[in-house]
């Protein structure tokens, strides 16, 4: 294995306690392991590759990463999502849900978001995909497609199918109901199960498996049992949407009495392997001290619910509570650094000033506190004996500013792709910006074709069966009829 060194203006290394900053640093790595960090390496090195004027650190670690063609972002500024079809109607489930994309076209969207991912920085990656676009769930044999994917362009994944029992849909009237098929719930986890014996530690570890049901309301009694109990034989990562909105959290005490983290604590599904995006409707400090005594991790999404409007009442006092926090983009764009400048924007805001919450605190979520949330102490810093997933970002860009801080002049105005290089497991991943064999012309061609398809499919869920382009409005209002005949991406964004 060859022993090779990276070095930059700055470097963000890890002193067995906390981040700490490098001026003129060096890390040295050999295979898939850090050996040095620091300045003045003594030892002998294959090679040096000097970024100049750039930070290095560790990479990020996205425990809701986008997986998909994000589908969030055509409810912007769009009204009512029951009208334009995005979830379930009654007539759709009456006809029978389908697919919207082939089997071929499922992996695709995979490669793509990945793709976004290393582009942006981020090392580590539990997916998350839209369950509103699918037959039901996702598949074994599609995972093991997407395993493929992932070890291609190595990108370090947490993988397995979605399962569930249930799905909501809306009523005519406009309420919303719930249609359950217990059976095929648990038919999921036994997919999931066998994807987690066959793949959890494929190709050399950089794939490994977990447990992902999809959504605390859409999962029955038994299905989430088993979830636990199966999660405690393998010792499972196990991820469950909770305490997202207010409809969920008034179902789950109507039917069982008690809050959703207080179902979840009842279930055995409070434990360090459990990783719970994201927490915004809690019941007061007994739901607090629930997280606090199972060791449950928190992943904070703050960028997607701020579109709507939502947000975590603090995440500082929590945080200060002793509760850990994990980071996830949930949503286009897969811009870890965006997430934590508006995390950092919203919760002094949410919390009356910043004395409460700063920028580092968001930082070691999206790094030490993924880690941590995943049972991993090499990964999210860079030291000796942790894994040489490693990121490089410049701090040449104008839009920088004066530097004064690199880590602060980029929670204040960085980009994901100010990343120009990428190391996962030791393997060069991108350089000077360019993931290793994508092609991102035709990448983004094909993205734009198969969105077009997820568009149409909305005609199909809303009631009436409505022209799919009367469904979305443009920001500003075309000024003749060319929307008629023309897609709305009529113009290619890569010709």
């Amino acid at each position: 294995m060859k022993r090779m060194g990276l070095k930059a203006a700055c470097v963000v290394g890890f002193d067995g306690t906390r981040h700490v900053l490098w001026r003129d640093g060096e890390v040295v790595f050999e295979g898939s392991r850090i050996v040095f960090v620091g300045r003045g390496y003594p030892g002998p090195v294959d090679g040096w590759t000097d970024y100049g004027n750039a930070l290095i650190g560790p990479g990020f670690i996205d425990l809701d990463a986008l997986g998909d063609l994000d589908s969030t972002v055509l409810t912007l500024d769009n009204g009512d999502e029951r009208a334009m079809g995005r979830m379930w109607s009654a007539d759709y489930l009456a006809a029978g849900p389908r697919e919207s994309f082939s089997a071929d076209e499922e992996v695709f969207k995979h490669r793509y978001a990945f793709t976004q991912l290393i582009r942006n920085g981020i090392t580590t990656a539990m997916p998350i995909t839209s369950m509103y676009y699918r037959e039901w769930a996702e598949r074994y044999d599609e995972f093991a497609a997407v395993a493929g994917v992932a070890a291609e362009l190595g990108l370090r994944t947490y993988l397995g199918p979605c399962y569930m029992s249930g799905m909501s849909y809306w009523r005519a009237d406009g309420t919303l109901a719930h249609h359950w098929d217990e059976a095929r719930g648990l038919a999921g986890l036994d997919d999931a199960e066998r994807f987690f014996k066959d793949f959890d530690g494929a190709h050399d570890g950089l794939i490994r498996s977990a447990l992902l049901p999809d959504r605390i309301q859409t999962c029955t009694l038994a299905l989430l049992q088993r979830t636990a109990a199966l999660s405690r034989e393998l010792n499972a990562p196990v991820r469950l949407h909770c305490c997202q909105a207010p409809g969920e959290v008034a179902m789950v005490e109507r039917l069982h009495g008690t809050s959703p983290l207080g179902w979840l604590q009842r279930l055995d599904l409070l434990t360090p392997r459990s990783l719970l995006p994201h927490g915004l409707y809690t019941r007061g400090d007994d739901d607090l001290q629930r997280l606090i005594d199972g060791g449950a991790s928190l992943v904070h999404c703050p960028l997607v619910f701020a579109r709507d409007g939502e947000a975590l009442d603090s995440f500082g006092r929590h945080r200060a509570r002793g509760i850990n926090f994990a980071l996830g983009t949930d949503t286009w764009p897969a811009d870890l650094l965006s997430n934590m400048r508006h995390g950092l924007n919203i919760a002094r805001l949410m919390e009356g000033g910043p004395s409460l919450t700063c920028g580092l605190d968001l930082y070691n979520a999206a790094t030490l506190g993924g880690a941590k949330a995943l049972g991993r102490d090499d990964l999210g810093r860079l030291a000796p004996g942790a894994k040489a997933d490693i990121t490089v970002f410049s701090l040449r860009g104008m839009h920088l500013g004066p530097l004064f801080d690199p880590l602060k002049n980029l929670l204040l105005a960085g980009r994901g792709d100010d990343c120009i290089a990428s190391y996962i497991d030791g393997r060069c991943v991108m350089r000077d910006g360019q993931v290793s064999g994508v092609d991102y012309p035709s990448l983004q061609r094909q993205a734009q074709r198969q969105y077009e398809r997820l568009m149409r499919s909305h005609s199909d869920r809303a009631f009436g069966r409505p022209d799919w382009k009367t469904l979305f409005r443009p920001a500003i209002p075309f000024a003749d009829d060319y929307s008629a005949d023309a897609p709305l991406s009529a113009i290619d964004p890569l010709p």
